[in-house]
């Protein structure tokens, strides 16, 4: 606990979500406008930066089909950025404060007003993140020597999304995951509008993070202090929320679809939604009989799964070159 933390916050701007997301409505009787989340952002940033002199910070900032560096606490400030200076005001706050409400103005700004919305950058932020939490945790020769008096990181990342879950982007963000678990990065995940992520679900789980879908988006500030701004190693010592049930299902690769009963290919570990004579990963090519057995093992009717399953699909150990295993949301596989 003595370690200095630095957090990496992800923050999912997406004009038409959060537009969803300010909506009084049935399904969303708790709306959260983006000021509002803005304002109770900085307060949950500030405290970060108040709990020791030696955290430091980033803030990326997901946009349709591009992500950016909105403020890090090691890169010098803007000019435009500071303001003057106010008596009532810690200088540091002020400056993340309006560095960080000014990057997502000129973000924002800089997108007008297309016809059809792009895909939300969130793979690019949370690779953009991993890279500046590997730069910070493992300088190059150039950069200057760690001195002893300075306590190592410890590094996590705090994503906080209101988009669903893009079928497409299941590969990159699970190259990201082992990414991050290779720098023993913890992914923390605060899901403020819309159904339950089942990627970043699979992301706080594997990292060892937390992940929370908000039942009052309003009351945001109170659930980021008292979940998210414990950094891992002190949350041992508290009753932090977890997850009961994880979603564990994968997204083919063949049409990009989050599905219940896939068949994966025993040579590469392919998922597809159903038999292929080849494999289009590892160009394997499987036996006419058994495409044929695995069509009439296939279910007629799938029944609607459960919205979390608690265990994940797993395919057996590869017998024999060229074929390929049915596998379920339970977990059990027929060759």
């Amino acid at each position: 606990m003595d370690k200095a933390s630095h957090l990496s916050v992800i923050l999912d701007l997406s004009p038409s979500q959060w537009f969803f997301s300010a909506q009084l409505s049935p399904v969303n009787p708790h709306p959260l406008t983006l000021k509002s989340f803005i304002s109770q952002l900085l307060v949950f940033l500030n405290s970060h930066i108040a709990c020791k002199d030696e955290n430091t910070l980033a803030v990326f900032g997901a946009l349709p089909g591009r992500s950016v560096m909105l403020y890090a606490s090691a890169n010098p400030v803007a000019e435009e950025h500071v303001e003057v200076a106010d008596a009532n005001t810690f200088r540091p706050f002020k400056i993340l404060d309006s560095t960080v409400v000014q990057s997502i103005l000129d973000q924002l700004d800089a997108l007008g007003d297309p016809e059809e919305e792009a895909p939300i950058g969130l793979v690019g932020a949370l690779t953009k993140s991993l890279c500046y939490i590997n730069r910070i945790t493992s300088p190059s020769s150039s950069s200057p020597a760690r001195t002893d008096e300075q306590a190592p990181v410890d590094p996590r990342i705090l994503v906080l999304s209101v988009s669903p879950d893009q079928s497409s982007s299941y590969i990159p963000i699970m190259n990201s995951i082992f990414s991050a678990q290779k720098l023993r990065v913890t992914i923390d995940v605060c899901t403020i509008y819309g159904p339950d992520s089942v990627f970043l679900q699979q992301a706080a789980h594997l990292t060892g993070g937390s992940y929370m879908r908000l039942d009052r988006p309003d009351a945001l500030l109170q659930y980021l202090i008292m979940s998210f701004l414990p950094p891992p190693a002190t949350r041992q010592l508290l009753s932090v929320p977890t997850q009961d049930k994880i979603d564990f299902r994968a997204a083919c690769f063949c049409h990009k679809r989050i599905i219940d009963i896939g068949f994966v290919c025993s040579v590469c570990l392919s998922i597809f939604c159903q038999p292929v004579p080849v494999c289009s990963t590892c160009r394997t090519k499987f036996p006419i009989k058994t495409l044929q057995r695995l069509n009439a093992s296939r279910p007629t009717a799938i029944p609607s799964p459960p919205r979390n399953t608690s265990a994940p699909a797993q395919s057996l150990p590869p017998n024999t070159l060229g074929s390929s295993h049915l596998i379920g949301q339970n977990g059990a596989a027929r060759t």
